[in-house]
């Protein structure tokens, strides 16, 4: 009995709309990048652009005309339109949303509590720093250097309570690791892609549609064929260059390289991603997700007639 009705849904009109335009955005990008050299000296580089951009506008629209006039809240329904999601779609929802919305919220500056406490200790600093300059000076002059040095009225002014922006804008990648990684890279070589993909797959668990679970999934598929394929050409240096020692220790699949030992072992990739990432940045992109989902999981409030 399944099997008839999953069949119906798969060729009725929703559904070739639900997949049709982002299964043809696909094929025109994979078709014309992959060739993209003998397009160019055939017909030139102007051309080339021309036909790519008329054929992903083309593309783009049909998804979006598909999803507003066919998609949206079109039958077959997996629960009632004003029953809340199931408890499972909700947790499902909040992992794939909290990851891609954590992969998006690092891209922004670090941001970091405005209040910062600065407390005292540049004495001792003062006080070393006489010391080393006063090495291989006679025995009166290190004697002299010895004594302590009492806090200086400038010392108490500075500690205390002090005001900063709340964006970091001075956090960036450490240079001195000896690893090719870093921070979201850890992830996916294909944050954005795969960013774009779990929030469009976080919020498809949590609508009754069939057609527009299925649309909504579709970025998915987008970030691992298109990054799959990213990936392909550049490992034959086709559009820009892929290193085997990068490619060795990150994967396309969110999370592969991490748990498979490529970055090292786990518990110390774990520590390492840990240490890299913003960490209040992240703490927002869960809060949100949460938020959303509790939100969004209730279901649809018919209006009465």
């Amino acid at each position: 009995m399944a099997t008839p009705i999953a069949t119906r849904a798969l060729i009725s009109t929703p559904m070739k709309w639900a997949l049709g335009g982002w299964s043809f955005f696909i094929a025109e990008n994979i078709i014309l990048s992959e060739n993209r050299t003998t397009l160019i000296s055939h017909f030139g580089d102007s051309t080339y652009h021309i036909a790519y951009g008329t054929l992903s506008t083309a593309a783009m629209s049909s998804v979006f005309y598909g999803y507003f006039r066919k998609v949206k809240n079109a039958p077959p329904l997996m629960w009632s339109m004003n029953a809340p999601a199931p408890l499972g779609a909700k947790v499902m929802s909040f992992v794939c949303l909290s990851v891609g919305l954590g992969m998006m919220s690092q891209i922004p500056p670090k941001v970091q509590i405005p209040l910062h406490f600065v407390g005292g200790g540049n004495a001792d600093d003062d006080g070393s720093k006489n010391n080393n300059n006063n090495s291989g000076v006679g025995n009166d002059s290190m004697a002299a250097a010895t004594v302590p040095v009492p806090p200086s009225d400038n010392n108490q002014e500075n500690e205390g309570w002090k005001v900063r922006c709340p964006f970091d804008f001075t956090d960036t990648k450490d240079t001195t690791q000896n690893s090719p990684v870093h921070g979201i890279e850890r992830i996916t070589r294909h944050p954005g892609l795969w960013s774009f993909g779990l929030l469009g797959l976080g919020n498809g668990l949590l609508v009754a549609s069939l057609p527009q679970r299925a649309w909504l999934a579709m970025p998915a598929m987008v970030a691992l064929l298109g990054g799959a394929h990213t990936d392909s050409r550049f490992r034959r240096g086709m559009g820009g260059q892929l290193s085997e020692e990068y490619d060795l220790v990150t994967s396309n699949l969110p999370f592969m390289a991490m748990v498979s030992g490529a970055q090292g072992r786990v518990s110390d990739v774990m520590r390492e991603f840990g240490d890299e990432v913003k960490p209040i940045n992240a703490m927002a992109a869960v809060c949100v997700s949460g938020l959303w989902v509790l939100r969004k999981g209730r279901g649809i409030k018919m209006p009465l007639r």
